[in-house]
């Protein structure tokens, strides 16, 4: 039998320390979305990601040189690395643990909380690996360190058994990760070999010091079953690698890497390579700490302000004026972009850190790269001068079409088929501009009062819109719904869709928290996917997030989003005197316009949740969406009963 490294005795014991380890990993486990962002194929793959963070940090560091993703043909997933290793020695605070166990069972606690092991990381050992251990129906983690094996066993975030000496290891260093997804969390789905040789690749890229082993037992496609990444040329490569052959207004990308320890004394750095080209829309992708940022935050920001800045400047120095009225844009219309950042301990919204929101950053990122691209155009004249005749054609262009949506603006109504319907809002451009779509005139009134006029407009519609799957064309050009829509939208559909006639910024879909409501919303997002598809993947829709409950207790008042929620601030209490009174909200028309404006309407307090496709799987966006929402019931009904004993709860 193994040894128990903390007592030399086997154990078996249950006592009181044990309580907290049981309650964070339920508490994962009941509410995935809240660390993963869901159950679906995303959140399966984001696991994975966790884990490989983790390595990538010690790589980072300066004290793994390579990491080995590996895929078995069981469906469980290795991480390695030959990194220090995780601690294995007793917890100071409770020495009946290991440092290992306390990781792996206990929500918020690692070894980059204190920052004193790591100056930047994008991986939360405490976060992250607990939380992929509470979702693993098996995860089993050695450490090589000090020339010994440890091992230690879990599944669904429990212990099974202590952690045990294995024995000698003179010859290797690090920790391995293995893990299977819980089948009771994921259902059917599988980690796909496609997708994690991606996540792989571009991790390479990302860190140019370290280098990345892949091998899997699944074949999927064209994907290799084994490959190794080493790029040294970073983000550069990484470019030229994704734009391909596309020609490009610089003959060579504007890259560069900055330490911000050298700038401003903090630890910490930036990367960056970025190229115009007419053959392809523009793109960019951000990183920070290794973790990728799809929808951008402060960095992006402070990257894109060097870039407009800078090319402003070039302009006066050139004497041509109209540089001067060239916006991001203009920028990003045709720019391929790649930005990388590590900081000291970053601020991400939401578990998922799919936005940076670290204030300092937008400043150390902008101050960074502008001196150096100050330097490049002027380095660089010929690149530098097709780079601003190709932004200045794009900014008269959009001033142009600003002209004419300003005419068309002002005969709006007259134009339209909505009297009384659309409410518009009276801002004359569409920059900053948002349509809420509202279901039924009830919703629409509360919403009149709650908006901002001068950019918030509002569409009611009257029932549910026609399913546009598998429906004939004439029937969508005669239903009132959809056509009040497109007209509302200034559009037209599939091959007619023109985004530069949009007439908002931002369309927002704000439906009742109920089942109706979403179907609604999915209705809605099925018009948009197959008739509207470039709004989606631009960026400009988006589903509004009212909540479910106002909870009061005396001068004290809070909004909550679901019934979990509203049963934690019931336990744990909202600060105030006396019994805490809880309201409902059964749909939008129930909320005064102050509720509506507070929780869903004002770009201040509300929460957004923009409509995406995932990029490295399209293909199966549209599967889901025909099985979900088309002709044919018996994939709808398949899907339902290998999902429905996932579905946490219904509102009928």
């Amino acid at each position: 039998m193994a040894e128990d490294l903390l007592s030399g005795q086997p154990s078996n014991t249950y006592d009181a320390s044990s309580i907290q380890v049981l309650e964070d990993m339920e508490h994962v486990r009941l509410r995935p979305g809240m660390y993963i962002g869901g159950k679906d194929d995303r959140a399966l793959h984001h696991m994975v990601a966790e884990i490989i963070d983790n390595s990538m940090d010690e790589a980072v560091a300066g004290h793994a040189t390579w990491i080995e993703v590996e895929l078995h043909a069981n469906g469980h997933v290795s991480v390695r690395d030959n990194g220090r290793g995780i601690p294995v020695g007793a917890h100071p605070k409770d020495p009946s643990k290991s440092a290992l166990e306390i990781i792996f069972c206990t929500l918020n606690a690692g070894g980059k909380f204190s920052g004193d092991s790591y100056e930047t990381s994008g991986g939360l050992h405490g976060v992250g690996s607990s939380v992929v251990n509470a979702l693993s129906d098996h995860l089993r983690v050695e450490v090589a360190t000090n020339r010994e094996l440890y091992a230690m066993e879990f599944s669904r975030g429990v212990p099974q058994g202590k952690l045990e000496k294995i024995g000698a290891a003179p010859n290797r260093r690090g920790t391995s990760v293995t893990f299977h997804p819980d089948p009771e969390i994921f259902g059917a789905l599988k980690l796909k070999s496609a997708r994690l040789f991606a996540m792989a690749r571009s991790k390479a890229y990302l860190f140019s010091g370290v280098k990345i082993r892949w091998k899997t037992a699944i074949p999927d496609g064209d994907t290799p079953m084994e490959a190794e990444f080493h790029f040294p040329g970073g983000l550069a490569d990484y470019l030229s690698d994704t734009m391909g052959g596309a020609t490009t207004y610089a003959e060579k990308p504007f890259a560069g890497k900055v330490e911000f320890r050298e700038k401003f004394g903090q630890p910490g750095k930036v990367e960056w390579a970025i190229n115009w080209t007419p053959s392809r829309d523009g793109f960019i992708q951000s990183y920070c700490n290794t973790v990728p940022t799809p929808e951008g935050g402060t960095h992006e920001a402070g990257f894109w302000a060097a870039i407009l800045k800078g090319i402003r400047a070039y302009g006066e120095l050139v004497n041509n004026r109209k540089a001067s009225s060239i916006t991001r844009e203009d920028l990003t219309a045709g720019a391929g972009a790649l930005v990388s950042c590590f900081i000291r301990e970053p601020e991400f919204v939401g578990q998922t850190k799919d936005r940076l929101a670290t204030t300092e950053a937008s400043r150390m990122v902008e101050s960074a790269v502008r001196d150096h691209f100050d330097n490049w155009l002027a380095a660089d004249t010929k690149s530098a001068g097709a780079i601003l005749d190709f932004l200045v054609l794009r900014a008269e262009e959009r001033l142009k079409r600003r002209q004419e949506k300003e005419t068309q603006r002002k005969t709006a109504t007259k134009k339209l088929r909505l009297p009384g319907k659309l409410t518009d809002c009276t801002s004359k451009n569409r920059e900053g501009t948002e349509l809420f779509i509202v279901e039924g005139d009830s919703a629409g009134g509360s919403a009149k009062g709650a908006r901002s006029r001068e950019n918030q407009a509002l569409l009611p519609l009257k029932g549910k819109i026609l399913n546009v799957l598998g429906a004939a064309s004439s029937k969508l050009g005669t239903n009132a719904e959809i056509s009040d829509l497109c007209e509302a939208l200034g559009v037209g559909m599939g091959s007619r869709f023109v985004l530069d006639d949009l007439r908002y910024d931002k369309i927002i879909i704000m439906t009742d928290a109920d089942v109706d409501g979403a179907h609604i919303a999915a209705l809605l997002m099925t018009f948009f996917f197959t008739q509207m598809r470039p709004l989606i993947d631009n960026g400009h829709l988006f589903l509004a997030c009212p909540p479910l409950y106002r909870l009061t207790q005396g001068a004290k008042r809070l909004y909550v989003a679901d019934d979990a929620e509203k049963d934690m601030w019931m336990e744990k209490g909202l600060g105030g005197k006396g019994k805490i009174d809880v309201q409902r909200f059964k749909g939008l028309g129930e909320m005064d316009a102050k509720d509506l404006k507070e929780t869903t309407m004002d770009p201040k307090s509300r929460k957004l949740i923009r409509v995406t496709i995932d990029e490295d799987e399209p293909g199966e966006t549209g599967d889901l969406v025909e099985r979900l929402m088309g002709k044919k019931p018996e994939l709808r009904y398949q899907y339902i009963q290998e999902n429905a004993r996932f579905v946490e709860e219904l509102d009928v």
